[in-house]
């Protein structure tokens, strides 16, 4: 077969899925009506939508002519790093997506050093030409220093340049988009560009398992590429675990990717990308071999994750009203199931475990804090109930050195923002690399330690407005600055259990930033608001005005207040501190104290049991 893989990298927001959009409508790949009627089509899952991001990679495929292009859509976001690690195995070269405005960004960098060290061929593509202010000379120099700044060598980095409007479907050699009429261009570069799979397909059978995902008939589907042998349905295959043990086992079907659908076939050779059923415990990176000759392939690493949360079982007031699974062994029994398919994941059991929160049930740990709350999202849109504590560093020790993970972080804000940036970050033990101004918008660089980096995406937006761009991406291991000051302000704790009321609310507002509106029903030791100063203090907001049959004529016209401070997942994971959970339900996410009554919250801060 005449096969081409490719995969398609970025920044987050450069245009990948769009892009992907216009391969399979000018390929004439045939669309569902849903899928023809919207954008974004690899975005399938809700929050993908909802976010405008990629979350998880997808596979597709386009027919042109004899030859057949295997399509795998990445995605954009650091925190999502351990996915394209794992996919770019499939991939024989890559699209490096740039955006003709901003040129290379952070993910840039992190996604195109991995290709490299894969050897893969890679072509840019400057997109989002027809943007008004878009420069793409300045975007295809700034890749070209990237290049050479990550050490590729001299065949490939005189890559293939395209420049393209996915948005628009139109792609050219030349940048004069007036001269573009279809995406036919870049087509044609990936098929003379982009070698051909290797592997022979007389040799004996390697497969390795670059994905999993569960399926209600078939069981466990593992998606992988076959380097050499062929496949066929029905064929007794050896599945060669990460510890080297070896298992037989018959597959019960093999599909392909045609468009975006799986479609089932009786054969398949060296190069094809293909998913199985049949074989129970397969996991990621494993080897499906040939039974007489099995041979494994290199399992994957990928690297380690860098920020770790403890999930319990909710046991506030309102455990088990709002959510279907509420249990531990439900709970348990789903985190460990994201281990199948996420890579990047790891979770232990928190009973006895020193570096675990109060009331521990397991130690969750990723690549960073949406990661987390990512899977913490889907969790609770499958009904889950529980509660998480706040997010913390993994540190590492080395020559009886404690080292921390430090980023590095680039910030783009318009200048007159860019004092109090610099100020914020230094006062978090951020350590300035780079600064220029170009067109009255400043651009740093900062190496920070992962912790100071906590609870400052809020801060950010508000110094700057709303204005301001942040991208981080893990930069090294180092040692510990220390001398770590919590939060600056406190909390507004509810004294008592009951229903927000207006009167109440309007007695406490001045005292800070409330997170609940009248009417919402709230327990003893839930936060309500942010304090404006540093302690937390305990205040009444169900308290209702006392009736009698005085009234004066303007009795209450005066009273203004001021609309509360919704809090999601992500913001409120952001705000918590050391003593505080998150209680995650479906219908409600809710800010608590460990200890929520009182004097219990005063003796544990004595050390009295």
């Amino acid at each position: 077969m005449n096969i081409r893989n490719i995969a398609i990298i970025a920044h987050v927001d450069h245009g990948k899925t769009t892009l992907v959009d216009a391969l399979l409508r000018q390929s004439q790949t045939k669309l569902s009506k849903v899928q023809d009627s919207q954008e974004a089509i690899m975005d399938s899952n809700d929050l993908e939508r909802e976010r405008g991001i990629t979350i998880f990679s997808k596979n597709a495929s386009v027919q042109i002519g004899d030859t057949k292009i295997n399509i795998i859509d990445t995605p954009g976001h650091a925190d999502f790093g351990g996915e394209v690690e794992r996919v770019l195995k499939m991939a024989d070269g890559c699209l490096l997506l740039v955006d003709a405005k901003e040129g290379p960004m952070p993910q840039t960098r992190f996604v195109l050093k991995k290709a490299l060290a894969m050897g893969h061929r890679v072509i840019v593509v400057i997109n989002k030409i027809d943007k008004p202010d878009a420069r793409p000379q300045f975007a295809l120099d700034k890749t070209f220093e990237l290049f050479l700044e990550l050490g590729a060598s001299d065949e490939i980095a005189n890559f293939p340049v395209v420049y393209a409007s996915a948005k628009q479907g139109k792609a050219g050699l030349e940048s004069d988009i007036s001269k573009m009429t279809d995406i036919t261009p870049l087509f044609n570069t990936i098929l003379s560009y982009i070698h051909e799979p290797g592997g022979d397909p007389n040799k004996p059978l390697q497969m390795l398992t670059v994905t999993i995902a569960p399926d209600n008939f078939k069981g466990r589907l593992a998606t992988g590429r076959i380097y050499n042998g062929t496949l066929k349905a029905g064929q007794e295959v050896m599945h060669i675990n990460r510890a080297g043990q070896m298992k037989k086992c018959r597959l019960t079907s093999i599909s392909t990717f045609f468009g975006l659908e799986k479609i089932e076939t009786k054969e398949a050779v060296a190069g094809d990308i293909v998913t199985i059923s049949g074989i129970e415990d397969v996991n990621i990176g494993e080897t499906i071999a040939d039974v007489n000759n099995p041979v494994a392939l290199p399992t994957i690493s990928i690297e380690e994750p860098t920020v770790k949360m403890t999930f319990s079982v909710n046991d506030s007031p309102f455990a088990g009203k709002e959510g279907k699974f509420s249990t531990s062994r439900q709970i348990r029994d789903r985190l460990f199931k994201e281990l199948e398919t996420d890579v990047a994941l790891r979770v232990v059991d928190g009973d006895g475990n020193p570096d675990a929160a109060v009331g521990a049930g397991w130690i969750v740990s990723g690549r960073g804090e949406l990661h987390l709350a990512i899977l913490i999202e889907r969790m609770r849109r499958e009904g889950f109930e529980f509660q998480v504590s706040q997010p913390q560093v993994i540190n590492k020790e080395e020559n009886g050195k404690k080292l921390t993970p430090y980023e590095q972080v680039f910030v783009e804000v318009p200048e007159q923002y860019s004092g109090v940036v610099i100020q914020k970050m230094g006062g978090r033990h951020g350590i300035m690399q780079n600064m220029y101004v170009e067109n009255s918008v400043t651009f740093l660089e900062f190496v920070i330690p992962t912790r100071g980096l906590f609870g400052y995406r809020t801060e950010f937006l508000t110094d700057t407005k709303g204005l301001g761009i942040i991208n981080t991406v893990f930069h090294q291991y180092d040692t510990d600055p220390g001398d770590w000051h919590e939060r600056d302000q406190g909390s507004l704790v509810a004294h008592e259990t009951g229903v927000t009321n207006l009167y109440g609310l309007l007695n406490v507002q001045d005292r800070g930033v409330l997170f609940l509106g009248p009417a919402v029903e709230v327990y003893e030791g839930q936060v309500v608001g942010q304090n404006a100063r540093g302690e937390d203090i305990r205040v009444n907001v169900c308290k209702t005005k006392q009736l009698s049959n005085m009234r004066s004529k303007g009795d209450g016209s005066a009273e203004h207040f001021n609309a509360p401070k919704i809090m999601d997942l992500e913001d409120a994971l952001e705000y918590i501190g050391p003593d505080e959970l998150v209680e995650v339900t479906p219908l409600n996410i809710r800010i608590r104290k460990v200890w929520l009554n009182e004097n219990d919250a005063k003796r544990k801060a004595k050390g009295i049991n």
